[in-house]
């Protein structure tokens, strides 16, 4: 069912030449650009009515409109589940203590006597917020994104789900729950790219946002792309990833387990483990047919993750090897699952986040660990973070010199000004001291 791919014998190729061996999965953001750009400009010039006009094309639901009544948020959180209440409760609990952890102060430094630059956080004004709602529902998502904005003084938070045939066009109940949990009542039945230009252009019910940030689908990452620069993203999500970097020690029982656990996601989805045991590599396909058999998602989801060319077992001569394999693929997830799995971890350059051991396993962040869980994607972990309260803050330099701290550097300035072909740079500090400029 999953591929290997056998990188044992000869020394690893370096940088690109390695990651253009190891598995990744056709996701053509670029083509999805095209598509979306009609929508998302017809969403900029008719507004709500556009939006009521997709929710019924895409979804199947014709609304009136497009924001979720406050009265249909609160029942829902009224008849959830308790025990999914409480579960979420307990991951909003334990997301809080790692993101409020994260919050940054200001900072002045004295560069010179009577010279200080301060750096000041600066929250972004407002904020749209995505849920995913197709084949799954996830108010876990919902949590990852709220609470770090709201941990990070988002004074405006918004949120958007697609509308669901089964719930009256509504978003999901469940997300709903997680929304009225959380204090955002500012929700709409809106998915996709219609979702992002709504947050991107404003309409009639929703004003613009200056960030959107949340998982999609390929069009969501598309629209992501069309408005960068009009708006701040997150990242371009891609299909969801997950690699094991294990050793003979590993049970092949919990590999298995976690590798259905991602394909279970998507049929895009990426499950990829990197082993130099032999042993380890047949027994996890061995392992994998018992527990796909007992599952749920099996021909949908599971089968063609497994089967697809962005999944496969990959042999390495060593573990050091496999180190190399990992941090060039930049997995979303990375467990690791060998005898030195802690030293191992402090050696990881690239991934979303890492688990370490057999008793954290990537379910674990993906609810309860109290990490976030929209990571980057495709590689991205080379270069991008995940979602954090540093997401949704802005850093502010406020430069401050007196009189003296100016003249003393003023010279330095004006040679630099001089060097870069600038002079008014120069002239601009020579006017406050009375040297002459040109034109005088």
């Amino acid at each position: 069912m999953i591929s290997r791919i056998d990188l044992r014998g000869d020394a690893l190729p370096e940088g690109g030449a390695l990651r253009d061996l190891l598995p990744r999965a056709d996701f053509d953001v670029a083509a999805a650009l095209e598509k979306v750009r009609p929508i998302c400009e017809d969403v900029h010039h008719r507004g709500d009515a556009a939006l009521i006009e997709y929710g019924e094309k895409f979804d199947g639901v014709r609304l009136d409109q497009v924001r979720v009544p406050a009265a249909a948020l609160k029942r829902a959180l009224e008849e959830l589940d308790p025990a999914v209440r409480a579960a979420l409760e307990e991951s909003v609990r334990r997301a809080r203590i790692v993101h409020r952890a994260q919050r940054r102060s200001e900072h002045t430094t004295q560069v010179v006597p009577g010279g200080t630059v301060t750096e000041k956080w600066v929250p972004v004004d407002r904020v749209g917020l995505y849920a995913p709602g197709g084949r799954s529902v996830y108010p876990s998502s919902v949590i990852m994104n709220v609470v770090p904005a709201q941990e990070a003084g988002v004074a405006s938070l918004a949120l958007a789900s697609p509308g669901q045939k089964e719930f009256g066009g509504l978003p999901h109940p469940t997300i709903l729950a997680a929304c009225a949990l959380l204090g955002v009542d500012e929700v709409y039945a809106v998915g996709g790219a219609t979702a992002v230009a709504m947050f991107a252009y404003g309409t009639e019910s929703c004003a613009p946002a200056n960030m959107v940030t949340g998982p999609g689908n390929i069009w969501v990452a598309a629209a992501k792309r069309y408005f960068t620069g009009r708006i701040g993203i997150d990242a371009e999500a891609g299909p969801t990833e997950i690699a094991v970097l294990a050793d003979a020690t590993a049970d092949p029982v919990h590999v298995a387990a976690d590798l259905i656990s991602q394909a279970e996601h998507d049929p895009l989805a990426a499950a990829v483990l990197v082993t130099d045991s032999e042993e380890l590599a047949e027994a996890v396909e061995r392992e994998l047919e018992p527990q796909i058999a007992a599952t749920k998602h099996v021909e949908d989801r599971i089968v063609p993750a497994l089967s697809g060319r962005q999944s496969a077992i990959v042999l390495v001569s060593d573990i050091a090897d496999g180190l190399e394999v990992v941090n060039a693929y930049g997995a979303e997830h990375l467990e690791i699952q060998t005898a030195d799995a802690t030293a191992l971890a402090a050696r990881v350059r690239n991934a979303g986040a890492v688990f370490v051991g057999p008793w954290a396993p990537v379910s674990l962040g993906d609810y309860a660990a109290g990490s976030n869980h929209v990571l980057p994607t495709g590689g991205c972990a080379c270069h991008s973070s995940g979602l954090s309260v540093q997401s949704f803050l802005r850093g502010i330099h406020i430069v401050d010199y007196t009189r003296d701290a100016l003249a003393e550097v003023t010279h330095h300035v004006v040679t630099l000004a001089e060097a870069e072909d600038l002079p008014a740079h120069g002239a601009a500090l020579k006017a406050r001291f009375g040297w002459k400029v040109p034109g005088q």
